[in-house]
């Protein structure tokens, strides 16, 4: 796993092998954020890294400016590593232990881009499930962009706000907006 860009572009990130992910392939990744920085300017969002695993998103993210990060994880020792990473490199990600369903049911702001990688195991209904708790609960900003990262055999085009999905080998990204994407 590695840093694409930003200002720890080509930092290798070893991650403990006992961890229960599937971190995003580094192509995967680079695809995605090619199609994301045609929508931010980074150093002026606020983001939010769902089931973040590794925290590999987290950290291409405040690697190209992003200041204000949560990545949350229910895995403490994800979230150990997460923390203990971007302390090591000073990125501005606050880490949160919590399980997606308990933290999506509290308050806890609005975020211009969110991304959520949930196991791949997750069922069609789960993953729209999700979508629909993060955009009818005015988690995600008028303006935003919801990611959904999950099994390129499930397809969530049909629900009215996703727009877009790109797969990648055995990954598929669902964008998802709250307004008309160009």
């Amino acid at each position: 796993m590695r840093i694409i860009s930003g200002a720890f572009k080509g930092r290798r990130l070893k991650a403990p092998k006992q961890l229960p992910v599937r971190p995003t392939t580094d192509r995967a990744k680079e695809a995605l954020f090619n199609i994301l920085n045609n929508h931010f300017h980074w150093d002026e969002i606020k983001t939010l890294d769902l089931f973040s695993g590794t925290g590999n998103i987290s950290f291409e993210l405040a690697s190209r400016g992003v200041q204000q990060l949560t990545a949350v994880d229910q895995n403490k020792h994800c979230v150990y590593f997460i923390d203990q990473t971007a302390q090591s490199f000073n990125m501005p990600i606050t880490v949160i232990k919590n399980s997606v369903e308990r933290f999506l049911n509290q308050p806890a702001g609005t975020f211009d881009f969110i991304f959520a990688d949930p196991p791949y195991a997750f069922t069609k209904d789960q993953l729209l499930t999700i979508a629909a708790q993060l955009l009818d609960n005015n988690w995600l900003s008028k303006e935003g962009l919801l990611v959904i990262e999950h099994d390129s055999h499930l397809n969530l085009s049909e629900h009215p706000l996703c727009y877009e999905d790109r797969i990648y080998g055995s990954s598929r990204f669902s964008f998802f907006a709250l307004t008309e994407e160009e």
